[in-house]
């Protein structure tokens, strides 16, 4: 039954990692940028649902609301500041350093508002576990909700994305944005709505990390925000459901690398992973080749 155990906590934590994946593949597929600061916006999220359920004594619900609401604003303005005038920069290298300037910025603006002391953040999810084989086999409500949520969100995403007008212009500016320019698309829009759908899913994946692991600090989102860009290069960069496959692969390695290899190794084992697949498949398992034309 261990096994088992371990193999659900792995889809559980990959869950989050799939969730988190979302903005790096949905940002870098429509927009063609790193936005490396998408970590730290998980962060803020988790912040604003602590401080609205213990500070203002709302219900979870809302405070979840609220912070989905407060990181797809947080998520347009970096858009629109940081990123917007670099759309055309001649070099990638403007955009990423400017990324990892906005994710040094939020965290050490968490640090002044909220300190260095690591927070036990507040139970927001609130299910019973369920017990199977009379009890030798035990799965939480939080690894229920963050597995259910990442399908849900998954399903929703790829319906929203074929089935809708703002969709189909998302699909349009990642294939040519001066063409998708040209039929009257607004691509500066297009760009920021999935900023904001990235943010509020970060949002959203803050507190499923933090119901799993209850602590909080100014850098709670670094390490997972790197994990979830590697699970988003595994299953190909750009495609949703190469986020889900890599975002699963990639907690379900680091699950049994920590039970049957090494806790200490476990990342070591993810990020080697990751080196052979790129090594087999440097687009990742669901990425396409694309060539340019000169």
């Amino acid at each position: 039954m261990s096994f088992i155990s371990y193999l659900i906590n792995g889809i559980s934590l990959g869950s989050v990692y799939a969730i988190i994946a979302l903005g790096y593949t949905m940002v870098y597929g429509i927009a063609k940028m790193l936005n490396f600061a998408h970590g730290d916006v998980i962060m803020i999220g988790a912040y604003v649902v602590m401080a609205a359920m213990t500070g203002m004594g709302l219900h979870p619900a809302v405070a979840i609301i609220l912070a989905a609401v407060f990181c797809t604003v947080l998520g347009i303005v970096i858009e629109s500041v940081a990123y917007r005038p670099l759309l055309n920069a001649a070099s990638s290298l403007a955009v990423l350093i400017t990324a990892i300037g906005v994710s040094y910025l939020l965290q050490n603006i968490a640090l002044l508002v909220f300190g260095a002391n690591t927070i036990s953040f507040p139970k927001a999810l609130s299910l019973p576990a369920i017990s199977l084989a009379d009890g030798a086999l035990t799965i939480t409500g939080e690894a229920i909700v963050t597995i259910v949520s990442c399908i849900v969100i998954m399903v929703v995403l790829n319906v929203f994305i074929h089935e809708s007008k703002a969709g189909q212009a998302m699909l349009a500016v990642s294939e040519d944005k001066g063409a998708a320019q040209l039929m009257g698309i607004n691509v500066n829009g297009t760009i920021a709505l999935t900023f904001a759908i990235g943010s509020a899913l970060a949002a959203f994946a803050g507190v499923l990390l933090c119901s799993a692991y209850p602590t909080l600090t100014p850098y709670t989102g670094a390490m997972p925000g790197i994990k979830a860009f590697v699970a988003a290069v595994f299953g190909g960069i750009g495609s949703i459901p190469g986020a889900l496959i890599g975002g699963l692969l990639l907690g379900i390695i680091e699950i049994f690398g920590k039970a049957y290899i090494s806790s200490q190794m476990a990342d070591a084992i993810v990020f080697g992973v990751l080196i052979l697949i790129l090594l087999v498949k440097p687009t990742g398992i669901l990425g396409k080749n694309i060539q340019e034309k000169v």
